[in-house]
């Protein structure tokens, strides 16, 4: 090994790794409490060490060179480590500390937090980074390995993944009170075939979920409007657009306000799970580990919080 890259510190990876994010030496210098000198400072000496520049502009646009980018690479592991070996030592001291990373797909937003909640109250010193994202961007993101833990409906059967299934996602028939559907009884799936039908956009698990289901059952809609949001489907279907096919999580509360049903169409509700997502082979950190354990082991409070989520 170079013995300049011995003398590296991890201030200046930390100051590095926030020109990385920033893209810029004074909104770096602003998020880390420094002066914009003192971050020219750290990021020169760094190049010294490393002998090639990290940094280059094109107008006024900051780029990463290849050599920045191996040493994005490289920080990332470090602190990873220094992280987890913070987790280990909280653990050998008897308690668990440390950060959780999660990503997590739109729906599950209601409840998550909730579930969160839980189980910080049995580890008090855990925190946590939820980033919501969507389907798309969330295999993304496993396939960058950002996060400790992603949760989603519909895992990737092409990746080598590894999940665990800990809450039902039923996906239902939601529409405003007034909807001639709305007070029948047994209505056929394939009525769906004469209404409009709101739906999420291309791409997302909800509508693979949907459109793999509809195939399934040889029904094909004459009519929909795709809309980009859980919360859009929900708010389309309030406005009077049409039927919307949504998780039930999602419109409980407005189904509880009335100011939506749940259409009582057969072959619904859609059986689905969220899932607990991760590479396969990815070594966990301690604070991921425990998360994963409290999944599989409170599945009945899990359930319990979930309850209030449910349509009546």
């Amino acid at each position: 090994m170079r013995k300049s890259l011995l003398r590296m510190t991890l201030r200046q990876l930390q100051v590095f790794c926030a020109v990385c994010e920033h893209r810029s030496y004074s909104r770096a210098a602003e998020a880390m409490a420094l002066t914009q000198p003192a971050v020219s400072l750290q990021i020169r000496q760094l190049e010294e060490q490393v002998g090639l520049p990290l940094f280059e502009y094109v107008g006024r646009k900051l780029y990463l060179t290849e050599a920045a980018e191996s040493l994005l690479s490289a920080s990332g592991d470090i602190f990873e480590r220094l992280d987890s070996l913070d987790m280990n030592l909280s653990t050998l001291q008897g308690s668990l500390r440390g950060e959780l990373r999660l990503a997590a797909v739109s729906s599950v937003q209601y409840v998550l937090p909730h579930v969160l909640a839980a189980f910080r109250a049995r580890y008090p010193q855990v925190t946590f980074q939820l980033d919501v994202a969507s389907r798309a961007q969330i295999i993304q993101r496993l396939a960058e390995n950002r996060d400790d833990l992603v949760i989603m409906g519909l895992v990737p059967a092409d990746r080598a993944l590894e999940f665990f299934p800990f809450l039902n996602n039923p996906i239902v028939a939601v529409a405003r009170p007034d909807h001639p559907l709305a007070e029948q009884r047994q209505i056929p799936l394939a009525r769906l075939e004469e209404e409009m039908v709101l739906q999420r956009e291309g791409g997302s698990g909800i509508r693979k979920a949907c459109d793999e289901f509809l195939q399934l059952k040889r029904v094909h809609l004459a009519q929909s409007m795709q809309l980009g949001s859980t919360e859009a489907l929900v708010q389309g279907a309030i406005a009077g657009l049409g039927v919307a096919l949504v998780p039930a999580h999602a419109a409980a509360a407005w189904v509880t306000r009335g100011e939506l049903v749940c259409l009582d169409i057969s072959e619904l509700p859609l059986k689905r799970s969220w899932c607990a997502v991760h590479a396969r082979g990815k070594r966990l950190s301690p604070v991921a580990d425990a998360f994963l354990g409290f999944l599989r082991e409170e599945r009945a409070l899990i359930r319990q919080l979930a309850e209030p989520f449910e349509p009546q």
